[in-house]
């Protein structure tokens, strides 16, 4: 790549859809779901390389350890880790990623993404980071997902006018539809879904942040200059942080800004969000289950098993079902259920206390 990217990885997820592989202390980007590494790892391998300077992580002040020890374990310190006291959503984010880069090296362009998503087309991924470059200098670029059927748990971007090759304007962001709006969508070929995958220039983002959400880049920057270091560790000030507002980057600056861009992609994404995505995503046997851990299965089809380390788990006789086995608890409900999960994982919170 003809410039140099900082990766900016956000790790402030909680996951408690995924409840009870995913838990406060350990959430989902900790784990290994249906790859070799943690989606925390594999996020960082995806984004190495030629052109990519070491990470800087956000992480929530708990997760310190569990995100040095496993970049670490790949051989991927990172550049910064940036503890947030509370977490304070993605404006916030944003502003923190901009102010490191703009410490770090000033004139290098930030790709900011999550920790938990899944690429599986890490050279399509490259390349559409590539088209990008040159309007990142003076716009914040938006990758957007080319949708591959009417997805309604998706918040989409509807593009505009071509700005270069495969790089457009964007004329608004959408919440997540119903169906046939989603279909609608799908259909009319303008719109893509939103992965939340950001370059940007730390100049531009800083000075839109200025513009669209002053409030939010004063507290940040507040709690980013008066943190405590220890090496690679920054801890924002803990006082300041708590005066940022909690908004998402997408109200606070993308829906405001006329320097924005997008570029549509197939990259093989997908939002681990839930469960029915971990079954949907992972391989299946000839009766379409998803296992992984020890299990039997005996005249049962579609159905997800994830055993961590427990006892054998067994399915006689059902489908469409998910089994979770994990230390931290078990649930069982039907796929369709997998939404309802972080009602299960609210309930486990009460119990503890």
């Amino acid at each position: 790549m003809p410039k140099t990217i900082l990766p900016v990885i956000m790790s402030g997820g909680s996951g408690t859809r995924l409840w009870p592989l995913s838990t406060p202390e350990t959430p989902k980007q900790f784990h290994a779901l249906g790859t070799p590494n943690s989606m925390i790892q594999e996020t960082a391998m995806r984004v190495s390389g030629d052109g990519f300077m070491a990470p800087v992580v956000i992480c929530g002040s708990a997760h310190c350890s569990l995100v040095n020890t496993q970049l670490k374990d790949i051989d991927r310190t990172p550049a910064l880790v940036v503890l947030e006291p509370f977490g304070r959503n993605t404006a916030a984010v944003a502003a923190v990623a901009a102010l490191a880069g703009q410490s770090i090296d000033p004139d290098t362009l930030v790709l900011l993404l999550p920790a938990d998503h899944v690429i599986t087309k890490p050279g399509a991924f490259h390349a559409a980071i590539h088209r990008a470059i040159e309007t990142a200098a003076d716009r914040i670029v938006a990758f957007g997902i080319q949708p591959t059927h009417p997805e309604t748990g998706y918040g989409y971007i509807e593009h505009g006018a071509a700005l270069r090759e495969g790089v457009y304007e964007i004329e608004r962001f959408l919440e997540k539809p119903d169906l046939a709006k989603a279909t609608e969508y799908v259909e009319g070929g303008r719109h893509e879904w939103n992965a939340g995958i950001f370059l940007f220039s730390p100049r531009v983002m800083l000075d839109e942040l200025a513009v669209h959400a002053p409030d939010v880049l004063a507290a940040t920057r507040r709690a980013f200059e008066k943190g405590s270091r220890d090496g690679i560790n920054l801890q924002l000030e803990e006082q300041a942080f708590a005066e940022v507002p909690s908004i998402s980057v997408d109200y606070a600056v993308m829906e405001k800004t006329r320097r924005s861009a997008v570029v549509p992609c197939d990259i093989g994404w997908a939002d681990v969000g839930g469960f029915t995505e971990l079954w949907r995503l992972g391989e299946k046997d000839a009766a379409g289950n998803h296992a992984q851990g020890t299990s039997i299965l005996i005249d049962a089809e579609n159905n997800l098993v994830h055993n961590h380390n427990g006892p054998a788990v067994a399915i006689i006789g059902l489908s469409n079902i998910m089994v979770i086995s994990t230390p931290s608890g078990v649930l069982v409900c039907p796929l369709d259920r997998a939404q309802d999960v972080k009602k299960a994982a609210e309930a486990a919170r009460l119990l503890a206390q």
